[in-house]
């Protein structure tokens, strides 16, 4: 897929091959939130944060928020964004010419505080 074709949006669940993986990277292909506000590069780069599945043990990590599906976001089992692991990566790791589906902006919010929280900012 050329990446000019696609503009992934802020807000947007994408899926996003995460290979090649290096040490405790996430890895494969898996859905990933769109977290960059739209326009601010000409480079063709979105920062992303990964979505993995959800486990219990995640309620005590305050850099993972938990994600239900629904047809709105398009996830498919109970997930969590992992704030720690955000990332910049190029267009050409988006997988496929559209989005999963997008998530509400209480979610964006939530998942915001887990950013700042990750990086210390909180």
């Amino acid at each position: 897929m050329n990446p000019m074709m696609i503009n992934p949006q802020r807000g947007e669940i994408w899926l996003v091959n995460f290979n090649p993986q290096v040490g405790d990277e996430m890895g494969k292909a898996r859905p990933a939130l769109v977290f960059s506000v739209d326009g601010m590069s000409r480079l063709e780069l979105r920062i992303i944060i990964p979505i993995t599945d959800w486990k219990d043990a995640f309620h005590h990590h305050y850099t993972k928020v938990e994600l239900h599906p629904s047809k709105q976001n398009g996830l498919t089992k109970p997930s969590a964004a992992d704030a720690f692991q955000v990332k910049s990566v190029s267009l050409q790791r988006f997988v496929g010419s559209h989005p999963l589906g997008r998530l509400p902006l209480a979610d964006l919010n939530d998942i915001g505080v887990a950013l700042k929280v990750a990086t210390g900012i909180a």
